[in-house]
């Protein structure tokens, strides 16, 4: 059987399994190895996929990786990068619309699994606002800067726009801590209080700021550094 014809017996056989059992039925580097089939149509992706899990450790260290680091590993194009890019995007949005669908947010579980799937495992801080109703219901998130709290452009009067032209009532603040230890600094409680009194000369309320570690989240409202109505 030649080269060409072996892999794409595999790639049917990978296809097969997915199809009958699910992602679960899938290591790491198998479902790589399927993702890769559907942008490199002429090239074995099994090399590929193991490069990738070597060099990122795991399926999410991948997702997590940026285009030009993924563009390191041999035989993965530009067009592979984004691709694999695209998927850590796709469940960023997957999990932003099903937090404005499930609408109230009455503690900070109930958008954990958005702020891990739009933060976690990144290589630079980025801080993000979620904006709510006067009853906590969901209504967007935004990016707001990038870098860490101390350097980064975290603009009061940016923020205070976007609620305003969002109607929002309540904001809860999220960013990640790349070093993957979630306790905040100095400059994370700073920023939250400021920001807080800002918001409350416009009637609107900081309810938390929840930032994300690895594997682990800390929320500055429920360890009592700041007051707020979520619970």
């Amino acid at each position: 059987m030649s080269q060409k014809h072996a892999y794409n017996g595999h790639r049917a056989r990978l296809r097969e399994r997915f199809a009958a059992a699910g992602i679960d039925a899938l290591a790491d580097h198998e479902v790589l190895e399927l993702l890769l089939t559907y942008c490199i149509a002429r090239k074995d992706t099994k090399p590929i996929a193991w490069a990738l899990v070597k060099r990122f450790g795991s399926l999410r260290g991948v997702l997590d990786a940026k285009a030009e680091e993924l563009r390191e590993i041999a035989g993965l194009g530009a067009q592979s990068a984004q691709f694999l890019n695209l998927q850590r995007a796709l469940i960023r949005r997957y999990f932003l619309e099903r937090a404005k669908e499930n609408k109230k947010i009455e503690s900070p579980a109930d958008i954990i699994d958005f702020c891990r799937a739009s933060l976690h495992g990144l290589s630079e801080e980025i801080f993000e606002v979620i904006f709510l109703t006067a009853r906590n219901d969901f209504i967007d998130a935004e990016r707001i800067a990038s870098g860490s709290l101390q350097n980064a452009d975290i603009s009061p009067r940016k923020i205070i726009e976007r609620a305003l032209s969002r109607r929002a009532a309540g904001l809860i603040f999220v960013h990640n801590h790349p070093s993957g230890e979630p306790s905040p600094s100095n400059a994370d409680i700073e920023i939250t209080k400021t920001l807080s009194r800002l918001a409350a000369q416009l009637g609107i309320k900081v309810l938390d700021h929840i930032i994300i570690g690895q594997g682990k989240i800390f929320s500055i409202k429920e360890n009592g550094l700041i007051s707020g109505d979520v619970k």
